[in-house]
């Protein structure tokens, strides 16, 4: 698990360091110039001729001590300031006086010259409002060389906790970063600005902050290791029961798809609930799967509330539809299933339409029952603009944040689907980087639907099958995208790849495990 933070997390976090242990900011400085410096130089850039651009807080310090460190190397460097010498930090005076005593040449007209590397270090992640003037057209100018760019702490222009452009920003080549990433590394189109993004660790250490879990974190590989494992001494009954209410006239695909994948990831049963034109082709696709037909015209109480007793996982609204029936089944599953339920597609699209949100707030919270567990939630944008009554603006404006409040309003887990889809309960917060833009194709959200499901079933706290159904799930898509290319995978593909990634995960924890034993 990497620990991602805020630009406000990060600030106080540096103050501790400063003023709770001891350490000067100008340490601080030298450590991350030192770290920066060894990056550039490792970058195989072309250090023939380099221009550090400063601004005039701690970002432009870090400028002018990497000119140093290079020029100590035997770099020929030269610095340009751009900011306001009345708002220049004490620091930021201190580095621009060594530079000077060390000889090194601070320019004005840079704009003129052209150079085979630039670092940028005109704003830091304390950036929040538009760039405009004098910094707007030198940001330009940088983007119009044909020079490396390396940024430092991140590309200036981009705000750190959103990825937004701020009226314009550096398109970097390579960023060096300190302690942690920020959301504005990993969200769009923040990333696309940012190029390599190096994490540094110069003396602030985030685990200072407080003890438990982060607020804001992201997963590595290592991190599949947290999903429930399997033991010899076992059967299908160990790895549970999942319940996929999916499918309706023409939208067989949609079921079949989710409870491939709930197999694919390990469940050990799988029934899917579906009108009765689908009895066919999902038996002949998925012979493993039950299946539990009904008539698409008539509310199936009995035959609902059985499957519903006999489940321990339930999934709705996979190519359910939003008639009448299936408006009466997502009531019901809401108002009776005790369980862990994830609620897709047409299932958030049936919530949205009726006065569930306005009226019962709760009922996603089991109505205030202690028994409930969590709902999981897996809107797109497009479903998510209709579950808050919302422009596409105003969720994308702050999608972290859209997450977090859909979350904490109505008491749910919110998977939020997007090129970084983001997972929050409204206390947590998780932000995905697996997955590549292949993953833009029909079923692929109902693929995710079927991996929670199944993570669910097998034990996984809820949150964390969440987060981790969502990593695995881009996983799967990088796996299919490996074999197919981006333009040819389908979401069947994915479905597959997702036992392929457990296969290579177990078997580097099996390796692990023998290496241990020795």
């Amino acid at each position: 698990m990497e620990r991602l933070m805020s630009a406000a997390q990060m600030k106080q976090c540096d103050c501790d360091t400063i003023c709770r242990l001891g350490i000067p900011s100008v340490v601080l400085m030298e450590r991350a110039a030192f770290s920066a410096a060894q990056e550039i130089r490792d970058a195989e850039f072309d250090l023939t001729d380099v221009l550090v651009i400063c601004g005039s807080g701690n970002n432009g310090g870090d400028g002018f001590a990497i000119a140093r460190i290079l020029n100590e190397s035997g770099v020929k460097v030269e610095t340009a300031f751009v900011g306001k010498e009345s708002s220049m930090s004490q620091e930021t005076s201190l580095q621009r006086k060594i530079c000077e005593n060390c000889g090194i040449k601070n320019v004005s007209n840079f704009m003129e010259r052209e150079y085979t590397t630039i670092v940028d270090a005109i704003f830091g992640i304390g950036l929040s409002r538009p760039v405009t003037g004098t910094c707007a057209e030198v940001i330009g100018w940088i983007n119009a060389q044909s020079a490396k760019v390396a940024a430092v702490d991140i590309p200036s222009g981009i705000c750190a906790d959103t990825g937004k452009v701020l009226g314009t920003a550096v398109k970097a080549d390579m960023t060096v970063t300190f302690a942690c990433r920020k959301p504005g590394h990993i969200l769009y189109p923040g990333t696309e600005y940012c190029g390599r993004v190096i994490r540094k660790n110069i003396g602030i250490l985030p685990e200072r902050l407080g003890a438990g879990e982060p607020e804001l974190f992201t997963y590595t590989k290592s991190d599949l290791g947290r999903i429930a494992p399997r033991t010899p001494y076992s059967n299908k009954g160990t790895y549970g029961k999942v319940l996929l209410i999916a499918g309706s006239s023409g939208m067989s695909g949609a079921a079949c798809l989710s409870a491939m994948a709930s197999y694919r990831c390990g469940c050990g049963l799988v029934r899917v609930f579906t009108t009765e034109c689908n009895r066919v082709m999902i038996q002949t696709y998925l012979p493993e799967a039950i299946v539990t037909p009904y008539r698409e015209d008539t509310f199936p109480e009995q035959q609902l509330a059985d499957a519903l007793a006999w489940a321990d996982v339930t999934g709705i609204g996979p190519g359910l539809g939003t008639g009448t029936v299936s408006g009466e089944i997502l009531e019901y599953v809401l108002r009776n299933f005790k369980g862990p339920l994830v609620v897709d597609a047409d299932g958030l699209n049936l919530l949205a339409r009726s006065r569930i949100l306005q009226d019962e707030p709760g009922l996603l919270a089991g109505g205030g029952s202690e028994q409930r567990k969590p709902v999981i939630v897996t809107p797109h944008i497009g479903e998510m603009m209709r579950l808050m009554c919302a422009s596409k603006e105003s969720v994308l404006e702050n999608i972290v944040e859209s997450a977090e409040q859909f979350a904490g309003k109505y008491k749910v887990i919110c998977a939020l689907k997007d090129a970084r889809t983001i997972v929050s309960d409204g206390h947590r917060t998780y932000l995905n980087t697996s997955g590549n833009s292949g993953m833009a194709t029909a079923g692929s959200g109902d693929v995710l639907t079927g991996v929670i499901c199944g993570l669910l079933a097998q034990g996984n706290e809820p949150f964390e099958a969440a987060t981790l159904g969502v990593y695995l799930h881009g996983l799967a898509g990088d796996a299919a995208c490996a074999g197919y290319g981006a333009y040819g995978m389908i979401a069947r593909d994915i479905a597959f790849s997702v036992g392929e990634v457990l296969r290579d995960i177990q078997a580097v924890n099996i390796t692990a495990g023998a290496q241990k034993d020795m």
